[in-house]
């Protein structure tokens, strides 16, 4: 599924669960997932490690051929910059990375200094 989100996607989100204080992390990336429940941890299946993920509100319906629901994940990949802070992602964000401060149930997270140039810029341009 695409990555690139609108709040169309997630009309159906009750809340945001974080497994990991977000407060560190200058971005997570965001996709949507197909799960089998609105509710509880789901499967992931990427490199990297999860971050949060939402939980669906009550009256949310599942994909009539499916089966499935579509919730958000947000994850971190082996290279990303918390990682490796002098890697590829020194300086920009892979295309679904947002600032998790922004995140929230039923909005999608927004690039920011932070997300996209890391901690060291915004701490530049709070300096100057």
């Amino acid at each position: 599924m695409s990555s690139l989100l609108t709040e169309s996607d997630l009309t159906d989100e009750a809340r945001v669960v974080w497994l990991e204080d977000p407060g560190h992390l200058d971005y997570v990336r965001q996709a949507l997932d197909k799960t089998p429940r609105r509710r509880n941890k789901p499967r992931y299946a990427r490199d990297g490690r999860m971050i949060g993920y939402t939980e669906l509100a009550d009256s949310a319906t599942a994909d009539p051929d499916s089966g499935l629901y579509r919730r958000r994940v947000f994850f971190l990949l082996p290279h990303d910059r918390d990682t490796e802070p002098e890697g590829v992602y020194r300086q920009g964000a892979p295309g679904e990375a947002v600032d998790p401060r922004t995140v929230e149930a039923k909005r999608v997270g927004e690039k920011t200094p932070r997300s996209q140039l890391g901690t060291m810029a915004t701490i530049t341009s709070l300096s100057s």
